[in-house]
């Protein structure tokens, strides 16, 4: 991983608590990390953890001149040797299956050639809802990657599939996909 340039989006999940660790273990491991995150992400887990886990700021928005002159979508996708989506919410893969880009990490996934890895976190019941599951389905289509969901005991109160796969498996299936 040395060396390696990853930008790791964060979306709204109460799994974001496990993406703070995910991204200490990249940067241990001697990676670049610019962390990515959605409004909703920002209430669960604050900037400022991961700005102190990368040693990077994480970039507020899509226009950004001095921090990005290009605007941060394009300089990210030009930098990142991949993209981790952890947690992936429905939200996120909806936007993501259809083309949407409403926001910086959204657009970032349509701005970017890097390949893309998604580590979904949802309740159950939404995992198994055809929409989503078209959406997966159309993402893996499309050539994205996916680990998890795993099953096992969410944050709802229920025990099902749905929740994120532990920062050391997501770990392992980025340095697979990075080779």
């Amino acid at each position: 991983m040395q060396g390696r340039e990853l930008v790791v989006g964060v979306s709204g999940g109460v799994a974001a608590y496990k993406t703070a660790m995910l991204v200490s273990k990249l940067v241990q491991r001697g990676a670049g990390v610019t962390v990515v995150m959605t409004r909703a992400a920002r209430r669960f887990v604050g900037p400022a953890t991961f700005t102190a886990l990368t040693g990077r700021p994480v970039p507020r928005g899509v226009f950004a001149p001095a921090q990005a002159p290009l605007g941060a979508h394009i300089e990210l996708a030009n930098r990142a040797e991949l993209i981790c989506v952890a947690p992936a919410t429905a939200n996120v893969l909806a936007k993501a299956a259809h083309g949407l880009g409403d926001d910086l990490l959204s657009t970032l996934l349509l701005t970017s050639s890097a390949p893309v890895l998604f580590a979904p976190a949802m309740n159950c019941d939404m995992w198994m809802k055809p929409a989503v599951q078209r959406n997966v389905e159309t993402l893996r289509s499309d050539g994205q990657h996916f680990v998890g969901p795993e099953t096992g005991w969410l944050s709802c109160r229920k025990l099902g599939p749905g929740r994120m796969s532990e920062p050391e498996t997501i770990l392992a299936q980025i340095e697979k996909l990075l080779g």
